[in-house]
């Protein structure tokens, strides 16, 4: 699945001795020219994560995106940044950098499409500094399927909210202040 995907890069970067790795889509949603823009903000930011956001800006070449979709990003990137205090746009976009000294820290489990709801649990508990980087909003196949049960949109919802509780449940004893956070909301 995609979280499978991503770990495998993830631990691959790690094993080899990488100080960075780079994501992105194979859908055509990010485009691959811009990846060194990434890097460079990811240098000169000091960040752990530089993660893109379709919302950030607009650009000439914007396209709209299915309204369920965005419908749901918006939701999710709300609790979010409700629960774990970040400040993002977009919850989703599948086009980072991270460092791998970053990642050596995240004990990452979900294979499916919500792991980077995971990852951001993890980001938030070990404070890693997030930082977004505006990148075009393209949309090339509005009715590309997830598979299943999670092309309806009320049952990705439920997943995804899901993963996130049961992730912020299983945060360990020295993420107080997340944990604080969390019960006060």
């Amino acid at each position: 699945g995609y979280g499978a995907a991503l770990m495998t890069a993830f631990r691959y970067s790690i094993a080899y001795g990488y100080e960075a790795v780079v994501t992105i889509d194979c859908d055509g949603q990010h485009e691959p020219q811009r990846i060194q823009d990434l890097i460079d903000r990811l240098e000169k930011s000091c960040a752990d994560v530089v993660s893109g956001s379709r919302y950030l800006k607009k650009f000439d070449l914007n396209s709209e995106p299915p309204a369920q979709r965005r419908w749901i990003n918006k939701q999710i990137t709300r609790e979010i940044n409700e629960r774990l205090g970040f400040k993002l746009t977009d919850a989703f976009c599948g086009f980072k950098a991270y460092r791998t000294s970053a990642l050596r820290l995240l004990e990452l489990t979900e294979t499916g499409y919500a792991m980077p709801l995971e990852l951001w649990v993890q980001a938030a508990c070990h404070e890693l500094k997030v930082i977004e980087m505006a990148v075009p909003l393209i949309y090339l196949d509005e009715n590309r399927s997830f598979g299943g049960d999670l092309d309806d949109g009320a049952t990705r919802l439920n997943y995804y909210q899901d993963v996130l509780c049961r992730s912020i449940a299983k945060l360990p004893g020295d993420c107080p202040e997340l944990r604080s956070r969390e019960l006060a909301g």
